[in-house]
């Protein structure tokens, strides 16, 4: 597992919020972005005090990462941070940062570097590659996001978490990646399947091999949260427990605790103990310790 401050055991990661954010910058989010070191050092804190000890950060390039910010930041509060190298949808970036990028080639160069190197000049190593779907299928932008990320992960090792654009195309994401591209399933983490929660497609990414996250709980705009217990529970009757992962996912500033909003201590203090109820505190132990050691553990070349 390649953290901020170096590589640890997959078994040193304690309880792990499997994908969330410190800092996120977007023109779609105007006025919302989370650039406030004091801010994302105060809830990182909140979630040490909740009980958690490691935090997966899914801010790809030109997002506002604040890399340089990471290792201090980890250090000061005793948790456990990964950065993330990759691309988000298109909508999050100028058109000439995309020109810039515009080649699947190009890109996985960006990634490999971020991974093996360091992002920009921080010396801070990416652990993770993270690119995004659409809404019900995939555009060229995601096309060549997700085939530079499998260049990069060749390269590397390195994990692919996937943006599911309110839960969906997770089965043609797996096509792309699995099918064209030849990644492990073992390599792809599907991210925000509870906002989307149809039993059957769950089943058959579970069936394939990749890692479901159920990321982002208590969103005002996502009204599917009192479905995720029953998501969960049918698929560890299947057999699935041990590809489950937990995630806040706060991409906003007045989500945060430390705002008044649920926060990184949400995932903790109140959906862990709501799935318990409904799944058993061992699977929710699971999917909070074991699941993320696994499901980001990487054996980088060299």
């Amino acid at each position: 597992m390649r953290t901020v401050l170096g590589d640890v055991a997959p078994g040193e990661l304690g309880v792990c919020d499997a994908h969330d954010h410190l800092f996120l910058k977007s023109p779609v989010l105007p006025g919302q972005e989370l650039d406030s070191t004091a801010a994302a050092g105060a809830e990182l804190a909140a979630f040490r005090a909740a009980g958690g000890q490691s935090v997966v950060q899914w801010t790809p390039h030109g997002m506002g990462r604040r890399a340089a910010e990471l290792p201090g930041l980890a250090r000061a509060a005793g948790v456990h941070v990964v950065a993330a190298t990759g691309l988000h949808q298109s909508v999050h970036y100028t058109l000439e940062l995309l020109a810039e990028l515009g080649s699947p080639d190009r890109l996985a160069a960006v990634f490999v570097r971020e991974l093996t190197q360091g992002i920009g000049d921080s010396g801070v190593r990416a652990g993770l590659i993270k690119v995004a779907g659409g809404f019900h299928g995939l555009d060229a932008h995601a096309r060549l996001t997700m085939a530079a990320a499998a260049s990069a992960h060749r390269a590397t090792g390195a994990p692919i978490a996937v943006h599911l654009e309110l839960g969906t195309a997770a089965l043609d994401v797996l096509d792309l990646l699995c099918g064209e591209s030849e990644v492990p399933p073992d390599k792809v983490i599907l991210g925000h399947l509870n906002r989307d929660p149809d039993p059957v497609v769950h089943a058959q990414a579970a069936a394939a091999g990749c890692w479901l996250a159920f990321d982002g709980p208590s969103r005002a705009n996502h009204a599917t949260d009192w479905r995720m217990p029953d998501a969960v529970r049918a698929l560890a009757e299947a057999g699935h427990g041990d590809r489950l992962l937990l995630g806040g996912d706060t991409t906003t500033s007045s989500a945060r605790s430390v705002h008044g909003g649920p926060g990184m201590p949400h995932l903790l203090r109140r959906v862990g103990p709501r799935l318990a109820h409904a799944v058993g505190a061992d699977l929710v132990e699971r999917m909070l310790t074991v699941n993320p050691g696994r499901a980001f553990a990487v054996e980088w070349p060299g």
